[in-house]
């Protein structure tokens, strides 16, 4: 079959399926993206120049909207070279965030699209005020509902859609649903899956050390900010060291920010650094930055006590690896987290905004053997039931092969890690600038 892969920042949510057509072998792969210096043998990178900055006429609520008319007239140009030089898909299968894709109808007329829908922006039951410390003044909520524009506009192309979790499809409206599949993403169970040993010796990663009579704590997001809980824990770590004094604590993100707000001054860490840091001894609280793909399964299958939270949102690809390897999660009690962790059985869960209660819940893992090993499995088995990469890529083959009404070969190779230069991430995917939400 004949592909058009299309994502801001190649190869973005599409790595495992790209590597899983390759292995298989006989297919035409073309993908269209913003230039970057990923690259994977075997696929035809189209890139396209990104559109400069919106105007500052532009009205405030509009200027992503405006942004994404841009990006979807540097995706048709795109579309129409790649017509030119004679290829034709069967099938295009991208990302609705950034409109990109919004045009590629009047490029290629009756080729099917399987967008992926991640996010439906509301003002009440997902991220805005949920979060009482950071509200959003009702003058924005405009802002927040034209955020949907581009969503309305794939939606109206009447072609496919994709997204990964029940909440997320529960974030669109009812009559939107029927054109949305629930395609859930899965994690390589190889590489991510426990390592018996990793409490018995020493693991040294950057600047962190922890030697097997310690306990160590593990937190990761793409960049440190409130949408992701990061708030919540520095203010529980006090209690915590306080009452371990063999608990070493790995923080792994970047200063940026990816959701929400900015803070008022320098970083989300400076902020909160101000707030407890007279009551945290650095050297048990480490802050990684990224980290390596490697290193980053190596701290969750080390740890004692992962913390996962976030606001009613996206859910991270590392909640899925560290359920994967058996790290015993500690999440937040939004649906974004509740719909991978039960409590008691896969992790434990927690209220969002109380550092009180994340402080005693994960005293409580930490003294408790038993529990530990009894969440550390459920996780696992969860994974092996729900998260395998190779019942992904199976489920997303039929679904391709729904749309197109053409067979693909059956057989699904087991995925393999790439030779091709691959950034080095948080572990987020997805990483990359958020427009229809990810992780």
């Amino acid at each position: 079959m004949k592909f058009l892969f299309v994502h801001q920042n190649f190869p973005g949510q599409y790595l495992h399926i790209v590597r899983d057509l390759l292995a298989e072998g006989g297919h035409e792969i073309v993908f269209m993206t913003e230039p970057n210096r990923n690259q994977m043998a075997g696929v035809r990178k189209v890139t396209y120049a990104r559109p400069p900055s919106t105007q500052a006429a532009v009205h405030p609520s509009a200027r992503e909207f405006d942004m994404a008319m841009r990006r979807a007239e540097a995706g048709y140009a795109g579309a129409k070279q790649i017509k030119a030089l004679g290829f034709e898909p069967d099938i295009i299968i991208g990302h609705h965030g950034w409109g990109e894709l919004l045009n590629l109808v009047d490029v290629f007329p009756g080729v099917p699209i399987l967008g992926y829908f991640e996010f439906y922006y509301r003002i009440d039951g997902t991220d805005v005020n949920f979060d009482p410390e950071f509200p959003m003044p009702t003058e924005r909520f405009g802002a927040v509902r034209s955020k949907n524009g581009v969503n309305h506009l794939a939606l109206a192309l009447e072609q496919h859609g994709q997204t990964p979790t029940t909440w997320q499809w529960r974030t669109y409206p009812a009559w939107a649903r029927e054109r949305i599949t629930v395609l859930r993403e899965g994690v390589d169970l190889g590489i991510c899956k426990p390592d018996p040993a990793a409490h018995r010796r020493k693991l040294t990663v950057g600047p962190l050390t922890i030697g097997p009579k310690q306990r160590l704590i593990t937190y990761v997001a793409r960049n440190l900010e409130p949408y992701r809980g990061f708030h919540t824990m520095m203010r529980a770590l006090p209690a915590i060291l306080r009452a371990r004094k063999d608990v070493v604590v790995s923080v792994v993100g970047g200063d940026e920010v990816s959701y929400g707000a900015a803070p008022p001054t320098g970083t989300w860490r400076s902020e909160l650094m101000a707030e407890v840091g007279d009551r945290i001894d650095p050297s048990r609280v480490h802050f990684m930055g990224r980290v390596a793909y490697e290193d980053h399964v190596k701290l969750l299958q080390r740890s004692d006590a992962h913390i996962y939270f976030s606001y009613p949102f996206v859910a991270s690809w590392s909640l899925r690896e560290a359920l994967a390897v058996g790290a015993p999660v500690i999440g937040s009690d939004t649906e974004t987290v509740t719909e991978f962790v039960e409590d008691g059985v896969t992790g434990l869960v927690t209220p969002t905004l109380d550092h009180a209660a994340l402080a005693d819940t994960t005293l409580r893992l930490l003294d408790d053997k038993s529990l530990a090993a009894t969440v550390s499995a459920g996780a696992r088995d969860y994974a092996v039931r729900n998260l395998d990469l190779k019942r992904y890529l199976l489920a997303y083959r039929a679904e391709i092969e729904r749309i197109t009404g053409k067979r693909m070969v059956a057989e699904v190779h087991p995925p393999r890690r790439a030779a091709a230069a691959e950034p080095a991430r948080v572990p987020a995917r997805k990483p990359r600038t958020r427009a229809a939400g990810t992780a």
